[in-house]
């Protein structure tokens, strides 16, 4: 399972990493139009992110950060523990968790190795502000196939991306019961350091 989430974040970064999409734009359309764009693109640059991993870190830096919201990625991670952090708190773990996702998956991209993504009818929720329904299967060779639903929301008018469901497993909260006991243990000051930690390693 660990392999998929690696694999599903990465194709996650490139999903949202095209320009910003009002919210006129259904969630559909944005998962979709962008998905095809974005991996034609690295299929047709393999060997040169193969050679230059760094390329890859700098593609997401400079343009995945304006279309997640982080913010909610975060508060899904730490649960119950949000509520107990100070504004500071929350500050330094959001720049920590985003930096940690970002270097450790980067080099992941690279992996992808031209998987079949089906897109299934949307079907967009009343209240039309989030959505849930975003689904899409990939069809692997000689493997089962991955379900994966996008969660989106509307914020400043735009449609971003916080949470990606894997075969009934949230990425996002998957890291919580690890993040609670590193809370626990070491305290959420703690858990931030060994964050930056293992930001610095990957």
């Amino acid at each position: 399972m660990k392999k998929y989430l690696q694999l599903l974040l990465a194709l996650f970064v490139f999903v949202v990493a095209s320009g910003s999409y009002a919210a006129a734009v259904q969630p559909d359309e944005l998962i979709k139009h962008t998905s095809e764009k974005v991996l034609s693109t690295l299929e047709q640059n393999k060997e040169k992110y193969a050679n230059q991993p760094e390329e890859i870190f700098k593609l997401v830096n400079d343009i995945i950060l304006p279309h997640l919201d982080f913010r909610a990625m975060s508060k899904l991670a730490l649960g119950k523990n949000w509520r107990k952090a100070n504004t500071e708190q929350r500050e330094r773990f959001v720049a920590a968790f985003k930096t940690m996702l970002i270097r450790t998956y980067s080099k992941s991209l690279t992996e992808y190795a031209g998987q079949e993504i089906r897109f299934l009818p949307y079907h967009p929720p009343a209240e039309g502000k989030r959505t849930t329904k975003v689904k899409t299967v990939i069809k692997q060779d000689g493997g089962p196939d991955i379900s994966i639903i996008y969660s989106l929301r509307i914020k400043n008018d735009i449609w971003k991306v916080y949470d990606i469901n894997i075969e009934g497993i949230s990425l996002v909260t998957n890291y919580r019961h690890g993040f609670n006991e590193d809370i626990r243990k070491i305290g959420i000051d703690g858990l931030i350091d060994k964050l930056l930690a293992k930001s610095e390693k990957a």
